[in-house]
């Protein structure tokens, strides 16, 4: 296949070219600044600047990925939410005129997205059907989600990917968890009750080309392991994998103060489950966060 994905050097996208490739799909990286490569697979193709004409190179593709966007991992200043949503709905703006333009469509648009969609409880379980949440990154997700699936129209399968925590040691959120254990002081954060919806990097990689691959997905799709943890239990499963003690409690005002609004990312969160995906008949390969902490450090 021939696939066509933005916000290729992220970390999903990083681990999903790297697979593609090795497994002989040809895959072009949309970015705003090509000229320092002249690699063939992957082939850097020049975009959102302005006269970039990336449909020119990308005639004949089978899907496009669209993951680009401002990171979430900044203070969430008046300024920078504005940024989150801008570059979000700026980038799928342009995927969609580049699926107008190209002559032969691609079957598939697989889009990020994200479970903070559903809002936060300490109680609700949220599937695909779950209604909406009410917060800063429930709008944002939900007009992102809006601006994706309007390629519907042009005939193109639009895939939402509501990606949870994806655990990768080498980048993501996982680093910045892993490091108050390193240092002697990991615990419990917050209550400890908050939920956390996770997926290892692999699954991610694997949960795109199946979605690719198979006509039946589509839609918001929750991009989550079958067995969501409390942050109480992800903080001692951590601990154990890398043999470091679970003890100092980080109390909710302190990462109020530090992080500001950001910190509902790990004061609150919610169990969402990933009922598309398994009645799809996907398999994870790492269902449960045990085996899914030993793959990443044990490395």
């Amino acid at each position: 296949m021939k696939i066509a994905i933005t916000g290729g050097t992220g970390l999903v996208g990083q681990a999903l070219s790297s697979h593609l490739i090795q497994s002989g799909h040809q895959v072009y990286i949309l970015t705003r600044n090509s000229s320092e490569s002249h690699s063939i697979n992957p082939k850097y193709v020049q975009w959102l600047n302005s006269g970039d004409k990336p449909e020119k190179e990308l005639d004949g593709i089978d899907a496009i990925v669209n993951l680009a966007g401002a990171t979430i991992n900044n203070r969430w200043t008046d300024e920078y939410k504005k940024k989150i949503i801008d570059s979000r709905l700026q980038a799928t703006s342009e995927v969609k005129r580049i699926i107008e333009e190209l002559p032969t469509k691609p079957s598939v648009l697989v889009n990020a997205s994200a479970v903070g969609y559903y809002g936060t409880s300490l109680r609700k379980e949220f599937t695909e059907q779950s209604n909406k949440g009410s917060d800063f990154l429930a709008d944002t997700v939900d007009q992102w989600e809006a601006s994706a699936s309007q390629v519907h129209d042009m005939g193109v399968r639009p895939v939402l990917c509501r990606f949870g925590v994806i655990l990768d040691k080498n980048g993501g959120a996982l680093p910045r968890m892993v490091l108050p254990y390193k240092l002697f002081a990991g615990g419990k954060i917050g209550s400890g009750k908050q939920w956390l919806s996770w997926i290892h990097i692999e699954d991610v990689v694997r949960g795109i080309i199946f979605s690719i691959e198979n006509p039946k997905v589509n839609g918001p799709v929750n991009f989550t392991a079958p067995s969501p943890v409390t942050m109480e239990q992800f903080g001692e499963t951590l601990s154990r994998v890398i043999n470091r003690p679970h003890w100092m409690r980080v109390p909710s005002f302190a990462l109020k103060i530090m992080l500001g609004e950001m910190s509902i990312l790990v004061l609150e969160g919610q169990r969402a489950m990933p009922e598309k995906l398994i009645s799809a008949g996907f398999t994870f390969r790492y269902p449960e966060l045990d085996d899914a902490l030993k793959e990443i450090f044990d490395k």
